[in-house]
């Protein structure tokens, strides 16, 4: 337990754990009624992250525990498995890292089939269909 304690507490995994208090806060007052699932959707656009279509606290919340989860078991992994030394301290700072990008690509696998869940939210357009304009801009569909 100690070992948890010391790995969730550390100085890299710290910033995650402070956003995951941050992230279990909301969903209480979720949970209570004071603030709303889709509370900040008119402020962030999740397309560019390839996470749209699910409200922005459901996609940035699971990208925190995820991203938390995978760092806090990697710092236990090396605290047990690891000597200490200078690469091992090396390891501890790229491991949060390695750990938000794996959690990205999962939150990304993860919200495709929640979009169904909420279909209000725009989702990422899959292919521009040919519009009218630009065959008329080009002439191609009268025949010219």
């Amino acid at each position: 337990m100690r070992t948890f304690l010391v790995a969730a507490t550390g100085l890299p995994t710290i910033l995650l754990t402070a956003a995951l208090v941050v992230v279990v806060c909301f969903w209480l007052l979720a949970a209570v009624g004071v603030a709303g699932i889709d509370s900040f959707d008119t402020d962030v656009d999740l397309r560019a992250w390839r996470m749209s279509g699910v409200p922005v606290t459901v996609a940035l919340s699971l990208l925190t525990v995820l991203g938390w989860s995978l760092s806090v078991g990697a710092a236990v992994v090396l605290a047990v498995l690891a000597p200490p030394g200078p690469a091992t301290g090396l390891l501890r700072l790229v491991v949060p890292v390695g750990a938000l990008l794996v959690a990205w690509v999962t939150t990304c696998l993860i919200v495709r089939p929640l979009q169904r869940l909420f279909p209000d939210e725009p989702a990422l357009p899959a292919e521009p269909a040919p519009s009218v304009l630009s065959e008329a801009h080009t002439g191609e569909a009268a025949g010219r």
